[in-house]
């Protein structure tokens, strides 16, 4: 038999022995017990208790009605629970006044249980609203999970600080295979569109990041997009392939020239914010799988203890969060154009200028003259003034 069963039944032997230890017990719940029969009888307990039951002997004792009247009211919400078993709960329990520190047992494994059935559910609703390509139902779920941990949180007597995200948190799941192709598609649409018009960077480079992208090759070539828009350079299919070949990713096998032109070449420019938002929901989804299955992993463990199972579930989310947050940003209605039809503004000038220097060659006639020179002396030698 499993500890947590043995804890459960030395609670409830703990309290047919001593109605008072229910007055230790008022933040444990009737649900937070595993076994059907258990859960039915603390609910008779907590029940009568209310009522005013037992009355107590003379000697101070407790009268037997506390046990069989429990058992009866039991029974009726639930099979198999006789006078026989009462007696069985009562003999495993070694102390009465033990019974707060039984609840905890029961509490702990209570939190495992519930973490694990939230995280499971999270995980099967992201994997279908993937499928349908939809993301309210997953946050949905995602906002119960956290009121979930922040309510076993407070029963626990811990008030949730979330932990520092493991790195493995930070890497969203592969996109399920009913849709990886979709998701393919669109970065490559994305990759293509913003190397044809590279205005589209403005829609999409304030909030989508490359880890937003399934496929890291394409996150590495958004972000060489990225990085090329940011010092004001121009962007097109030979400036793409000559940043991806500083950054590396040509040696390291990340991407190949054909890829890139194969990309650069695609269909025509579409919208880049449309495209971005879509990229950006895959993104929440799968970070949300992601999550969900790491908070299962960890609820699974007997060796995490409450506390800590809390608070890496709620870093999990925080994570999750931080996607979410970005997606909504990018789902906003743009701003609307200057009035009189002026260009949306970019790069400030004096940016351009710098990263244009860096692409241009100095003139020879600006050239420093070497020291010692004759140049380099007259430059020295102050002007004398005519008589």
């Amino acid at each position: 038999m499993r500890p947590l069963l043995h804890a459960e039944q030395a609670l409830l032997g703990a309290v047919l022995l001593d109605p008072g230890q229910l007055d230790h017990l008022d933040w444990l719940e009737p649900e937070h017990f595993y076994r059907p029969a258990h859960q039915a009888l603390f609910a008779a307990l907590r029940h009568m208790r209310a009522q005013g039951q037992p009355a107590l002997a003379a000697d101070g004792t407790v009268p037997p009605e506390w046990v069989s009247d429990a058992v009866a009211e039991a029974g009726q919400h639930t099979r198999g629970l006789t006078m026989v078993y009462a007696h069985v709960l009562v003999s495993a329990c070694p102390r009465p006044e033990h019974a707060p520190v039984y609840g905890r047992m029961v509490l702990e494994g209570a939190i495992h249980r519930t973490v694990t059935e939230h995280a499971v559910r999270l995980h099967q609703i992201a994997r279908a609203d993937a499928v349908r390509g939809e993301a309210d139902n997953t946050l949905h779920h995602a906002d119960v999970l956290a009121a979930v941990l922040e309510d076993l949180a407070r029963r626990w007597g811990t008030g949730p600080r979330p932990a520092s995200p493991a790195p493995t948190l930070l890497v969203p799941a592969s996109p399920a295979p009913a849709e990886a192709g979709t998701v393919a598609d669109n970065e490559q649409l994305l990759l293509a569109a913003l190397t044809e018009r590279p205005t589209g960077m403005e829609e999409v480079v304030g909030w989508l990041r490359p880890q937003d992208f399934a496929d890291r090759a394409h996150g590495e070539l958004y972000r060489c997009l990225g990085a090329l828009h940011h010092r004001g350079e121009p962007i097109d299919q030979i400036t793409l392939l000559w940043e991806a070949q500083r950054r590396g990713l040509l040696t390291d096998g990340t991407v190949t020239g054909e890829q890139i032109t194969a990309i650069c070449d695609g269909i025509g420019p579409g919208s880049a914010q449309w495209l971005g938002e879509e990229i950006a929901r895959s993104s929440v989804l799968r970070t949300a799988a992601a999550t969900a299955h790491t908070i299962r992993d960890l609820a699974a463990s007997d060796a995490v203890a409450p506390g800590q199972l809390i608070n890496q579930a709620l870093a999990a989310l925080g994570v999750l969060d931080d996607v979410r947050q970005r997606w909504a940003t990018g789902t906003h209605a743009p701003a609307p154009a200057p009035a009189g039809g002026e260009p949306a503004a970019g790069p400030p000038a004096a940016q351009i200028r710098a990263a244009r220097a860096r692409s241009t060659p100095s003139s020879p006639s600006h050239q420093p003259a070497p020291a010692g020179s004759s140049v380099a002396r007259a430059a020295r030698t102050p002007a004398r003034s005519r008589p």
